[in-house]
């Protein structure tokens, strides 16, 4: 606290309310109003409590952490299975190597996108499990198709449960750590239920 003389007589006073940013309360007291000056002082004293009371419990700004998920170490033999049956059924379409088409951004003539690649390029990462296995047991149409036709076709008649599981093990072996984390926090969510789906 300090003060600071001025040309009429009137003083001001500095309190120095001791922030991080060096914040300081400006008072100004006329000796010839002493009971204004008292007033003026307990105002002052009382904003620096209420600002410095205010510092103290402001919550502080962190950075959520993500929850480190430890991910379950993928079954090297379910893996192989896996790539067997993808490149039996899905390589066609989505690359021997899962890299997708050249030009998977681009919405070809009939609007439909073409095939994705299934490896951290893509976005297969961002879909739990239960939405892919949905995805390959009865295709997708792509919200861009123009045609009565599915984009990717059903592989329900094709392809076993287990078939299933192993070809999303096989794409899981394809995803950074942090990749793989995500999907595994979007295959914990809760199932949502959407209109029609009968869920």
């Amino acid at each position: 606290m300090g003060s600071l003389p001025t040309d009429a007589g009137t003083k001001v006073i500095l309190i120095d309310q001791g922030l991080p940013a060096g914040g300081v309360t400006a008072l100004a007291i006329d000796p010839r109003q002493p009971e204004r000056a008292w007033l003026l002082v307990a105002l002052g004293v009382g904003l620096l409590a209420v600002v410095a009371w205010g510092a103290a419990v402001r919550p502080t700004k962190t950075v959520p952490s993500a929850t480190r998920l430890s991910l379950s170490p993928l079954d090297p033999g379910q893996v192989a299975r896996g790539r067997q049956v993808y490149l039996q059924n899905c390589a066609v379409c989505h690359g021997a190597n899962a890299q997708g088409a050249a030009n998977w951004q681009k919405p070809d003539a009939r609007g439909n996108l073409p095939p994705p690649p299934h490896d951290d390029h893509g976005h297969t990462w961002r879909h739990g499990d239960r939405e892919l296995a949905e995805i390959i047991r009865n295709g997708l149409r792509d919200v861009f198709n123009k045609t009565p036709e599915l984009t990717m076709p059903p592989f329900k008649d094709r392809l076993s449960d287990e078939e299933i599981a192993a070809v999303i093990a096989y794409f899981k072996s394809l995803w950074s750590p942090e990749h793989r984390r995500y999907q595994e926090e979007q295959t914990q969510r809760p199932v949502m239920a959407t209109p029609g789906s009968g869920q």
